[in-house]
C-alpha cells in the first residue's frame, strides 16, 4: 500500500482508482477514466452490478468490508467511493497503514451522521433548518408538522418520513423505535436547489451551474439547469458551497442540496460527498461533466470547466415503477428520438418502484431557456409520459 506521501509525490496523475461501491455512479465514473487513461477498479458485492463490466478488475465484496477494501488498496493508487455505507471506523486503520482516501476520511467523518452534520454546518454559521436529536421514547421537541430522518444510511428518501399529524407520527415512531433519530422543523420551501462543487488538494474549487431539482417522495425525478434564481443567490449558494469545501479540506465532487424559501433565503437540507444525481446533466450539457472532475480532483490533476456547452438541460430520472425483469428497449427508443436527448441506461436487470433505472437529459437551446419553466416542465413531462405510459 503506498503511504500518503509517497502517493502524492510520484506522481501528478494517480492512474489506478479503487472504488468503495458499483452502482450507477460508479460505471459513469468509468466512461470518464477511459477518457482520462485512468484504471478502475470497484468493490461491490455482486458481478452483476452496473460499474463491474466498465471496469479494470472487481472485488465483490460489502461496502462495508473493510478487509474486502485493504485487499482493493493493495492493487490502487487511491480509493475513493461512490456511497455512504462504509464503516468509518474500520478503514481508519487502513488510512493509518498508508492509504489514501479521497475524499480523506476526516473530511467524511462530520457528513455520515446526519445530526451530527448538521451540528457541523451550524458550527460554521451556515444557514440550515433548526434540528434537534431525537429518539422515539422522548417528549417531541417541535409541533407538527415536522421531518423525521434517520442518522445513517438513508438514500433516495429512504429514511425521511414527513410528519403531519399525530396518527403520521405515531405509526412511524413504531416502524422507528429504539433508532437515535434527526428531527427538523418542516420547511414550506419555494423550491429546492442543488450545487455540485469540487475541490482540489491544491485547494482549487470549481462550481457547475446552480440547479432547480424537483422530487417527488423525497426522490429526484427531474433536475433543470440553470435554476431560474438571482445573480445574489447563485453568488450565495457558491459561498456556501466554498465554505464547506474549505472546511472540510475536501478533495473530489460534493453534492449540496439547498431550499430556497418564500421570502428568497437559502438553507442547506443535506451534503452528499460525492458525485450526485442533481449533477448528471453535467455529462451531456457541461464541458466536464461531474464525474471527470472527480476523477481529476483525486487523482491530482487540474480541475476541469464546469461551463454549460448549450443553453441549458432537463435531466429526468427514469424510475422504476413496476417489480419486472425488463431492459425496457422500445421506451428507451421512443426517448432516443425527443430532440436533444441523451439516454443513459444502468444495466440494472431487476426494476422495482422507486429503482433508479437510468436518466435521459435533454439539452436545450437558447429560445428553450428563456421560455424558462414552462418550457423544462413540457420536457420533462413528454419524457415521463413516454416512461410511465402503461
Amino acid at each position: 500500500m503506498k503511504s500518503n506521501q509517497t502517493a502524492a509525490s510520484s506522481s501528478a496523475k494517480l492512474k489506478r482508482v479503487g472504488v468503495v461501491g458499483g452502482g450507477q455512479l460508479a460505471s459513469m465514473m468509468g466512461d470518464a477514466a477511459s477518457a482520462l487513461g485512468i484504471e478502475l477498479v470497484v468493490q461491490t458485492p455482486n458481478a452483476t452490478d452496473p460499474a463491474v463490466s466498465v471496469a479494470a478488475g472487481a472485488v465483490l465484496a460489502a461496502i462495508d468490508d473493510v478487509n474486502a477494501t485493504a485487499q482493493l488498496a493493495t492493487g490502487c493508487d487511491v480509493i475513493t467511493f461512490e456511497n455512504e455505507f462504509v464503516d468509518l471506523d474500520g478503514l481508519r486503520s487502513l488510512e493509518q497503514q498508508g492509504v489514501l482516501f479521497q475524499p480523506s476520511l476526516s473530511s467524511l467523518s462530520p457528513l455520515l451522521d446526519k445530526y451530527v452534520q448538521r451540528c457541523y454546518l451550524k458550527g460554521l454559521g451556515l444557514p440550515t433548518p433548526r434540528f434537534w436529536t431525537w429518539d422515539c421514547g422522548a417528549d417531541l421537541p417541535i409541533d407538527f408538522p415536522f421531518v423525521v430522518k434517520v442518522r445513517r444510511h438513508g438514500y433516495d428518501g429512504q429514511g425521511t418520513f414527513i410528519v403531519k399529524d399525530r396518527e403520521s407520527f405515531e405509526s412511524i415512531s413504531a416502524k422507528l423505535k429504539g433508532q437515535s433519530l434527526l428531527v427538523e422543523e418542516y420547511v414550506p420551501f419555494d423550491r429546492e436547489l442543488a450545487v455540485i462543487a469540487a475541490r482540489s488538494p491544491a485547494g482549487e474549487i470549481a462550481i457547475y451551474p446552480i440547479v432547480e431539482t424537483q422530487q417527488q417522495n423525497q426522490v429526484c425525478r427531474v433536475v433543470i439547469a440553470p435554476a431560474d434564481i438571482s445573480l445574489d443567490l447563485k453568488a450565495e449558494a457558491g459561498a456556501i458551497a466554498r465554505t464547506l469545501l474549505n472546511s472540510l479540506e475536501a478533495v473530489g465532487v460534493f453534492g449540496i442540496e439547498l431550499f430556497l424559501t418564500a421570502d428568497n433565503k437559502l438553507l442547506v437540507n443535506e451534503i452528499a460527498p460525492r458525485t450526485h444525481n442533481s449533477g448528471h446533466f453535467t455529462i451531456d450539457a457541461c464541458e466536464t461533466s461531474q464525474f471527470e472532475q472527480h476523477l481529476r480532483a483525486v487523482c491530482q490533476l487540474p480541475l476541469g470547466n464546469c461551463d454549460l456547452k448549450c443553453a441549458g438541460a432537463v435531466m429526468v430520472n427514469l424510475l422504476g415503477y413496476e417489480s419486472a425483469e425488463s431492459d425496457y428497449v422500445e421506451k428507451r427508443k421512443q426517448l432516443a428520438q425527443i430532440s436533444g436527448a441523451f439516454v443513459h441506461w444502468y444495466g440494472k436487470k431487476l426494476s422495482r418502484p422507486g429503482r433508479k433505472l437510468g436518466h435521459v437529459t435533454v439539452v436545450l437551446d437558447a429560445e428553450s431557456v428563456q421560455n424558462g419553466e414552462t418550457s423544462a416542465s413540457a420536457i420533462a413531462q413528454t419524457v415521463e409520459s413516454i416512461w410511465y405510459a402503461a
